[in-house]
């Protein structure tokens, strides 16, 4: 095994839009650790595929809805580090679990509202801020929004709040990092073809050709085509880029 160049943190990283990431920046000649919430199985084997693509993975169980596990997730990726790569810091963490409650917003319950703002918005920050010690000067910031915060959709009005929230808080971290030249980022994605949400945009022809008919490039996303974004996003050449919200969507309701 050759000695990782970068270790990247995913979170959400056994499925969909996170396991693209994984694979992409394995590809990119990168170390990850990736987290998982219940299905071990999966994570594990994304990290067999890291494996075979010649990089090094660890996969650790995280709820990013449940703040008050991520003084022991630290102290675990801590650990890891030590372990298996004879290091003290990671380079890159990508903040992209997530989840998704489709209801209007006359039927949004205070529970799902509640459960949104855990996993997307206060999540991201207090797991950032416990994982700061452990990240390199020098290192990056993804944050994993939605194009849902630049145009709307019947539905997705809390799921859209709180990305939004996201949106302003990786300003915020850009400034207040800028003295340990951490550069932070949102992404932010179009429909993609995942089980998120139900897996409406992937299962539903009906709405999955009514998105690609409003997106310039004739279709809906594909995973790969955020884990290329976060790749690119996270090589030398985009060290200069920071504070910038990204959409990756192919046009989508332009």
């Amino acid at each position: 095994m050759n000695t990782p160049s970068s270790i990247a943190l995913i979170t959400g990283g056994s499925r969909g839009l996170g396991k693209s990431m994984a694979l992409k920046l394995a590809e990119q000649g990168q170390d990850v650790i990736l987290t998982y919430r219940r299905n071990a199985a999966e994570a594990d084997g994304v990290v067999a595929e890291v494996a075979r693509l010649g990089r090094r993975a660890v996969a650790l169980a995280l709820d990013v809805g449940d703040s008050r596990s991520f003084r022991a997730f630290a102290a675990e990726v801590k650990r890891v580090l030590a372990e298996q790569w004879q290091r003290e810091r990671f380079d890159f963490l990508v903040n992209n679990a997530g989840l998704g409650h489709h209801a209007s917003f006359a039927e949004t319950t205070e529970a799902q509202f509640d459960e949104l703002m855990n996993v997307h918005l206060k999540g991201p920050y207090f797991l950032t801020q416990a994982l700061l010690p452990l990240l390199h000067d020098g290192g990056r910031i993804v944050n994993v929004s939605s194009g849902l915060t630049r145009f709307a959709l019947p539905g997705y009005a809390a799921y859209s709040v709180m990305k939004g929230g996201v949106e302003v808080l990786t300003r915020s971290l850009a400034k207040e990092l800028g003295p340990r030249r951490i550069t932070v980022n949102t992404l932010a994605p179009g429909a993609i073809e995942t089980d998120f949400g139900g897996g409406l945009v992937r299962d539903n022809p009906q709405f999955n050709a009514a998105i690609a008919a409003q997106t310039a490039l004739g279709r809906v996303g594909l995973p790969d085509d955020i884990g290329g974004a976060v790749a690119a996003l996270l090589s030398p050449g985009s060290a200069w880029v920071n504070a910038q919200r990204i959409e990756v969507s192919g046009g989508q309701m332009i």
